[in-house]
C-alpha cells in the first residue's frame, strides 16, 4: 500500500463531543458525491472535472452530497462528509451555472480520487490518504471519459488487483 501526503485543509477545528469521543472537523476544496449511502470525496485544483465527475455519477445514480467546498468530520475512526449550509443542493456545470440537485446531508467517507495527480501505471498499488489522521483508500486522476463508470464500479464492489 502506497502513502501520499496528507491533505491540506482549509481549516481544521474541534466540534466538540459526542458520546465521549472529540469531533474533529476540516474544510476542504472538494466535492462528494455517494454510491449506494458510500462517500466519494473528488480532490483536485479548479477545471480539474471535479464537478464533473460528480454530474457523470449523478447521471447513473450517485447521489450529491457537496460540490466545491465539502467539511469533513472525524468522528472516532470514521469520517463523514457534508456541505456547508451555504452549497447545498447545488453543483456547478461550467458554461451551464450552477444547478439544483438533491443532496445527502452526509455520507460516510469510502474513497478518495484526487484529479490533479496524474497516474502513471497501468495496475497501481493501492494507494491511500490521510484526512484528520484517518488513511482512506486513494485512486489518483485525471479525469477521462470512463473514470465515471469506473469509480462507480469500484465504489460498488471495490478492486480485486
Amino acid at each position: 500500500m502506497v502513502r501520499l501526503e496528507t491533505i491540506a485543509a482549509d481549516s481544521t477545528r474541534d466540534c466538540g463531543q459526542l458520546g465521549g469521543m472529540v469531533i474533529r472537523e476540516t474544510m476542504l476544496h472538494a466535492t462528494c458525491v455517494a454510491v449506494q449511502g458510500r462517500g466519494l470525496l473528488i480532490l483536485g485544483p479548479s477545471g480539474s472535472g471535479k464537478s464533473a465527475l460528480a454530474l457523470d455519477l449523478m447521471a447513473v445514480g450517485a447521489d450529491l452530497v457537496s460540490d466545491d467546498q465539502t467539511c469533513v468530520q472525524r468522528r472516532g475512526d470514521t469520517l463523514f462528509a457534508h456541505p456547508p449550509d451555504t452549497i447545498a443542493g447545488q453543483i456547478e456545470a461550467r458554461g451551464i451555472g450552477i444547478l439544483r440537485a438533491e443532496n445527502l446531508p452526509q455520507a460516510q467517507l469510502h474513497r478518495v480520487i484526487d484529479l490533479g495527480q496524474d497516474e502513471q501505471m497501468r495496475l497501481p498499488p493501492q494507494r491511500v490518504h490521510e484526512i484528520l489522521g484517518i488513511f482512506v483508500p486513494l485512486v489518483l486522476g485525471p479525469y477521462r471519459p470512463q473514470l465515471y463508470a469506473a469509480m462507480r464500479q469500484m465504489m460498488l464492489k471495490g478492486r480485486c488487483a
